[in-house]
């Protein structure tokens, strides 16, 4: 009976560990967790984070400069796949989440961190190369800012705040 007390205790153990495993990963395949939004770091278990300066994804825009109100097309362009992201425009001054993404790809979805569809995560796990998006400035000026992604290869393995080259806001003195 000892013996067939063990292997049940021993079963019900591997069968709690395995279901709290699933449902952890199961909760960041539709999307980064908003505890993500400050430092875009992901939250999975056991992540190794890679250099930003040795990665594989670039984030472009095809204007140096924006005014308020702008459209400002964003591509990701990647020369791996990914699974997942999270995509950020933030002042150069503070480094604070700017604009909304009015356009997004398929495979993602707006997430809110501090205002409605500042942020753009992926809502699934399917492989991603090279995304397009489009940023809406805010009506009144916020100064230069910076497009910022965090991309996760694997579960555990990714690269954060990979940014890109100021986009400067047109007309300051």
């Amino acid at each position: 009976m000892e013996d067939g007390g063990r292997a049940h205790t021993a079963i019900v153990v591997w069968a709690c560990t395995t279901l709290c495993l699933v449902s952890y990963v199961a909760a960041f395949s539709q999307g980064a967790s908003l505890s993500a939004c400050t430092d875009m770091m992901p939250r999975h278990l056991r992540v190794q984070l890679h250099s930003s300066n040795n990665n594989y994804v670039t984030v472009h825009t095809n204007v140096s400069f924006y005014f308020p109100g702008d459209k400002v097309p964003v591509t990701v362009r990647s020369t791996r796949d990914y699974m997942g992201f999270m995509l950020q425009a933030r002042k150069v001054s503070n480094n604070e989440i700017a604009g909304t993404f009015i356009f997004l790809p398929p495979g993602s979805k707006l997430l809110t961190c501090f205002e409605d569809g500042d942020t753009v995560t992926h809502s699934d796990k399917s492989l991603k190369r090279n995304l397009s998006f489009v940023w809406k400035a805010p009506d009144q000026p916020i100064g230069d800012i910076k497009f910022f992604i965090s991309i996760v290869q694997s579960y555990f393995v990714y690269w954060a705040k990979i940014e890109s080259a100021v986009v400067a806001q047109g007309g300051q003195n």
